[in-house]
């Protein structure tokens, strides 16, 4: 019997088509050249990462376990049986890195209730580095994740989040779908007050990569085409 429990490494990877070993460190590939056993939201686009990054990996060896919204909540602890019975499991996010803003977290608490030792890997954030760019408050921030769909519940979400900002000094982020992103900034630039600052961080570490802050004032007058493509909004009002 083996008495020796293996280790939960949280992987994180690329936030688009670019090279792996260009923002992420060698670690991951040492993870991934080690690991069998992997617990993923896509099977398709986990396999194509992981043959990019470590190409000489058996890809029929490799066994998958799908963390989706399809995956029914009873069946996650069985994917952390291979760590139980000694092996090392891998969880990969579709982009950035797991447990954030990424179903894994399920997972990860899961983890630390069988008393599974959590190995994070250093990644590409793109909440962080959204943040570390905007030039708004890095010692006070939420992520919100998405906006309200109706258009009165979101308009109101949107000032209450200002209205937070201005309380706290506390920097506000949160996503859309990214075909709403064009949709999204309009509606920020007409709902804030002039002076709010709105950061729209889009494409972060692929060569298309677009970062700016200014007033939602300006944003009226200067357009830049979001649409479909992964964008991170900060709002700030001082």
């Amino acid at each position: 019997m083996n008495n020796q429990i293996g280790k939960l490494y949280l992987i994180p990877t690329t936030l688009g088509d670019n090279e792996p070993l260009e923002v992420l460190p060698i670690t991951v590939k040492d993870a991934i050249d080690n690991i069998d056993t992997f617990i993923v939201e896509n099977d398709k686009t986990a396999r194509r990462f992981i043959k990019k990054i470590s190409p000489d990996k058996s890809q029929p060896s490799l066994k998958m376990f799908h963390l989706n919204k399809f995956t029914e909540e009873s069946d996650l602890p069985s994917f952390l049986n291979p760590c139980l019975n000694g092996t090392n499991v891998g969880l990969l996010s579709e982009a950035g890195c797991p447990g954030v803003a990424d179903p894994g977290a399920d997972i990860v608490k899961l983890a630390h209730q069988k008393n599974i030792k959590v190995v994070p890997l250093v990644g590409p954030s793109s909440i962080l580095m959204a943040m570390m760019s905007s030039g708004m408050n890095g010692q006070s921030f939420t992520f919100n994740g998405y906006l309200p769909i109706d258009k009165d519940a979101r308009k109101n979400e949107i000032k209450r989040l200002e209205r937070l900002s201005f309380e706290y000094n506390q920097s506000q982020i949160f996503i859309e779908t990214p075909y709403r992103n064009n949709k999204i900034l309009e509606v920020l630039s007409a709902v804030l007050e002039n002076n709010t600052n709105v950061c729209v961080a889009c494409d972060i570490t692929l060569s298309t990569e677009f970062i700016k802050t200014q007033s939602a004032n300006q944003w009226k007058k200067n357009k830049v085409d979001l649409h479909k493509r992964p964008t991170i909004f900060i709002i700030h009002k001082s």
